[in-house]
């Protein structure tokens, strides 16, 4: 036997460690900007995780409460939106909407695929910036124009075909910036609607040229009534940022209406960092929201509607419970309609991404013809099919956000209130004003910090 008593051992090793600060992606981003000398542009809404509402769970009926049979008792759906002032307010048959997405950043067919899903479901769309397409107004029985700082596309006749108004202030994936639309989709159709050369960049305004705060925006909206006849309802959108201040000015300001978007929310084209860092989560926002609300004694006089990464039933049920009246839904949309489909797999490898990861949404090479103005991309996408799919979505977050309702008792997706909730962190209990699970402890409330 070979004594290997005093055999010298090789000096101990530590493992490599990558930095938690400096991540493979985060180094990969120092590099592109060291050789490119640009920052980065992409689509979408923050990819970070932060509070949301997969952080909130439901208490479902047991001793204390009585729920309600699902196939026999009713839970009722219907909201009306524009109810303070207009003439003729939204009357909608489901609690979920579809956000503003321009025509330039998405293609034609994408936009009367979006018209076509929620009149099969009976609610409304919205234009977005760069004006209102025949293709979008032929095909969505209610149809919200928006009025956005850059005036891009629009039209005075517009505002008196559309169901209701929204004045956009901000965006959640940007707020106190503007948005971006390159060359490469300024099509000589898109050129046209919005004033601007063919092929050449474009980005919007940050800020409305001819107001700067809510007593000139009363003006506008004053305009904006008067051009309309009293008829249309008018809704202020804002990116979440301080909810409650802004959501008291826009009251103030005579909205029917307050749409307030969180930072999940997607946009077409921005700065990365711009998406990552500015803004705050929508989980966040809510509750500052609706507290602006009731301490102005308009909470359901105005009614409020939330956006920002809403994906299914129970986020939309979370949001109610929390006081919203609807929500507005635009990347889910997108996804439904047929965006980051695994059948184009190869494609989007090819770009550089991957199926479910594809956020170059300002380059025009969308394989899904979605995100793009290429008139073979286009083609791709059949705007019938494409609305069946949206329809069929929407009618499943329907389903689950009944489905959740019934479970707490209620006859109305309405009736569902924050006492219905509870948190799974500090964070989300503290954001939501809803007590952490298995306490009756609320953060900042109840002798808390």
């Amino acid at each position: 036997m070979t004594d290997h008593s005093n055999t010298p051992r090789a000096t101990p090793q530590t493992l490599p460690r990558a930095s938690a600060t400096f991540d493979d992606y985060t180094l990969s981003e120092i590099r592109r900007a060291a050789a490119t000398g640009i920052y980065d542009i992409r689509g979408g809404g923050a990819k970070r995780r932060v509070p949301h509402f997969d952080d909130l769970l439901f208490l479902g009926a047991s001793m204390s409460r009585y729920p309600l049979e699902g196939y026999r008792e009713k839970c009722s759906t219907e909201v009306v939106l524009g109810t303070r002032f207009a003439k003729k307010p939204i009357e909608l048959k489901i609690p979920i909407t579809i956000a503003g997405m321009s025509f330039g950043s998405l293609s034609a067919n994408a936009k009367e695929a979006l018209g076509r899903g929620a009149s099969a479901m009976g609610t409304s769309t919205t234009t977005g910036d760069g004006g209102m397409t025949n293709e979008e107004r032929g095909h969505s029985t209610q149809l919200v124009y928006q009025y956005l700082p850059s005036r891009y596309g629009m039209n005075p006749d517009d505002l008196k075909r559309a169901d209701a108004i929204e004045v956009v202030v901000g965006q959640g994936a940007k707020p106190g910036g503007g948005g971006m639309l390159l060359g490469q989709k300024i099509t000589e159709r898109v050129a046209g609607m919005r004033t601007l050369p063919v092929g050449i960049d474009q980005r919007s305004a940050c800020r409305h040229p001819d107001w700067t705060g809510p007593d000139d925006l009363e003006i506008k909206i004053e305009e904006l009534r008067e051009i309309t006849d009293w008829e249309k309802p008018i809704y202020v959108k804002v990116g979440a940022a301080r909810p409650y201040y802004d959501t008291a000015l826009a009251v103030k300001s005579g909205a029917d209406v307050v749409v307030v978007d969180g930072m999940q929310g997607g946009t077409a084209a921005t700065q990365e960092i711009f998406i990552e860092h500015v803004g705050i989560p929508t989980l966040a926002a809510v509750r500052q929201a609706v507290k602006a609300l009731q301490d102005l004694g308009m909470h359901r006089k105005v009614q409020l509607v939330v956006s920002g990464g809403i994906r299914n039933g129970a986020d939309v049920a979370k949001a109610l419970a929390l006081g919203a009246d609807a929500v507005a839904i635009g990347t889910a949309a997108l996804v439904a309609l047929g965006d980051n489909d695994p059948h184009y797999a190869a494609e989007y490898e090819a770009l550089g991404s991957r199926a479910g990861a594809y956020d170059d949404w300002h380059e025009g090479r969308d394989p899904a013809g979605i995100t793009t103005q290429d008139p073979a991309l286009m083609a791709r996408l059949d705007p019938i099919a494409a609305g069946r799919r949206l329809a069929n979505y929407l009618a499943v977050l329907t389903l689950e956000c009944q489905t959740i309702a019934r479970a707490c008792g209620k006859s109305h997706v309405h009736n569902l209130e924050p006492e219905d909730l509870v948190a799974l962190t500090i964070e989300a209990a503290a954001m939501a004003n809803v007590p952490l699970a298995g306490t009756d402890w609320i953060p900042g409330r109840n002798g808390g910090f």
